[in-house]
């Protein structure tokens, strides 16, 4: 029987990453999948799935206010093939598109993967997120690591500065210069590290 999934993970944890594997084992097997990501992330090229370790692969882009379901049943008209769904920054999903989701797996009986940030940079969960935490059948944590070696959880917001940003609009794309993964205690803390490299001494 079919379910929907939910990974779930800090900044930079691999994510996309391991979506484009998991498709990729599908499609070795001869299976089709449909990759969704959302128009609203621009960081890369609209409509790719992109790791930052240089994978990417097309997907379908979405915007808030379209209906996943609907988009999966005309695909099947296209195809009889398609094996499962998987989607890209499902933190930006919203409370339909995740019923949606569920429907795709009760309805159709496709299995669903969705990976994506748990909460906010204000620690407050995404709507996304929230309802896949909600509806999901099975979950699962991707694992990254905060400056100071503890599991990081937490997503904090940084200026130019590398100073803790706690106020603004929940949705801000941004990478690496906007964005690091921090642990619980650092979080609170505010505290940030920059990795600095020295030669070895001779």
């Amino acid at each position: 029987m079919a379910k929907l999934y939910f990974y779930y993970s800090a900044m930079n944890a691999g994510k996309s990453t391991t979506l484009l594997q998991a498709s990729y084992n599908y499609q070795e097997r001869g299976m089709e999948t449909l990759l969704l990501s959302p128009q609203v992330d621009t960081r890369y090229k609209v409509g790719t799935v992109f790791s930052r370790i240089g994978l990417e692969a097309a997907s379908h882009s979405f915007a808030k206010n379209d209906n996943l379901f609907e988009f999966v049943v005309e695909t099947l008209k296209k195809t009889k093939n398609l094996q499962c769904v998987l989607v890209d920054e499902a933190q930006f999903l919203t409370k339909a598109q995740v019923f949606q989701l569920s429907d795709i797996v009760d309805r159709l009986n496709i299995p669903v993967l969705t990976y994506g940030l748990r909460s906010d940079f204000c620690g407050e969960p995404f709507e996304g997120s929230l309802y896949l935490l909600i509806l999901a059948d099975k979950m699962g944590e991707i694992k990254t690591i905060c400056h100071c070696g503890s599991k990081a959880t937490m997503n904090m917001r940084i200026d130019s500065e590398h100073r803790k940003v706690t106020q603004g609009e929940q949705l801000e794309i941004g990478g690496n210069e906007r964005y690091i993964a921090v642990c619980r205690k650092h979080f609170k803390l505010g505290e940030t590290a920059k990795l600095e490299f020295s030669p070895p001494s001779s």
